[in-house]
């Protein structure tokens, strides 16, 4: 008798299971994204790194250099110079992650048989990517340091002494000192706007279908776009309240520098703000329960903006389809707004393309979503 009324039970459950399509969905296909992001995303791992060339010296042991740095996956030649100019600009737009400095003298140090001096210069405001790029640069020019050792033995004869033909000096921009918390704490800020804010949003709709108040803004004058907006300021200014407390935090307790503009931090927050709000909102009014709402909201906000956004884990780590399918994730956009603003000092002049795309998106999200309420009235 109780086994049958377990079955019972266990059978009607699964009715209900059955009919919520929604959620069921949410069920099966959540662990196998989970598995499929984690596996692709968790990669330390960086290959085809962009590099400047600034060569002074441009003889042939300064091309030998080159060519080693080239020869492999590690790094792409995006620039070859041979005086600084333009330097600046392509570090500080991302062009280049890292630059490789061959002074003038360069090969006549090394027919001496004097030490030669390079440098090599990262982009430390990504602190993670910067650590490996400077590995790799490093083992690259040891192993060319190396050969010449071999050379010149061979020349002179075993059981000379010789220092290494070639010493490399780093230094990192942005970011001298390599502190992850200067690289995590401006990051957590659209982590947090992202997750918190839809997670607010998704359940505003909704709320109000499942406690059949819902009917009441069908009778009402309001039009729908008017109903949406007015449903955004609170959260806006909840949203912005975080804004101002993650920064706070990271200055008085990490010490995080702010190098850039308080006030565009701000504005662009607000651009950001109008994207990730309006997912929430397309979410709620997509939804039949408050609970789907929130699991459909913290599956499409949180494991994009953590895994995919370039927030702990290089983008130029993840394979060539994964890199797509971060391209259009917001919150891809604001880390590279305000780690730029933060590290870098950058204005709106430098940062339009990502900001642009911020506009379009939020505009975008936000008609669909007011389209999306109008066919469930």
């Amino acid at each position: 008798m109780m086994l049958q009324r377990i079955k019972m039970v266990a059978w009607k459950e699964c009715i209900h299971i059955l009919r919520d399509i929604r959620s069921l969905a949410v069920v099966i296909v959540l662990p196998i994204l989970m598995v499929v992001l984690y596996g692709y995303a968790i990669n330390t791992d960086v290959r085809h790194l962009p590099l400047a060339v600034i060569d002074l010296d441009r003889t042939a042991s300064s091309r030998d250099l080159t060519g080693a740095f080239l020869h492999g996956e590690y790094f792409d030649m995006v620039t070859y110079s041979g005086d600084y100019k333009g330097l600046d600009a392509v570090m500080d737009r991302g062009i280049a992650v890292i630059a490789l400095v061959i002074p003038a003298g360069y090969s006549q140090d090394i027919a001496a048989g004097r030490q030669a001096q390079i440098q090599v210069i990262a982009d430390g405001s990504d602190s993670t990517t910067a650590t490996i790029a400077i590995a790799y640069a490093t083992a690259t020019v040891q192993q060319q340091s190396a050969g010449l050792a071999v050379a010149a033995v061979l020349r002179r004869g075993a059981g000379t002494g010789i220092a290494p033909p070639v010493e490399v000096r780093q230094r990192f921009w942005y970011n001298p000192e390599l502190k992850s918390v200067n690289f995590i704490v401006p990051g957590l800020i659209a982590v947090i706007l992202m997750m918190l804010s839809a997670l607010l949003t998704s359940m505003t709709v909704v709320r109000e279908r499942e406690r059949g108040t819902i009917e009441q803004l069908i009778v009402s004058p309001v039009m729908p776009s008017e109903l949406i907006i007015g449903k955004l300021i609170p959260y806006i200014l909840i949203s912005f309240l975080d804004v101002i407390l993650v920064i706070a935090a990271g200055r008085l307790i990490f010490n995080v520098p702010l190098n850039g503009s308080p006030g565009l931090v701000l504005a662009l927050s607000a651009v950001f703000l109008t994207a990730s709000l309006g997912i929430g909102l397309l979410i709620s009014v997509s939804s039949g329960s408050q609970q789907t709402a929130m699991t459909v909201a913290m599956m499409a906000t949180m494991l994009p903006s953590v895994l995919l956004s370039g927030f702990v884990f290089p983008i130029k780590a993840m394979p060539a389809a994964i890199q797509w399918l971060t391209s259009i994730i917001p919150a891809r956009y604001f880390l590279t707004i305000i780690r730029s603003i933060f590290l870098k000092g950058m204005g709106i002049g430098q940062l339009w393309q990502p900001v642009l795309f911020l506009l379009l998106f939020g505009a975008g999200i936000l008609w669909l979503s007011s389209l999306r309420f109008r066919k469930k009235l």
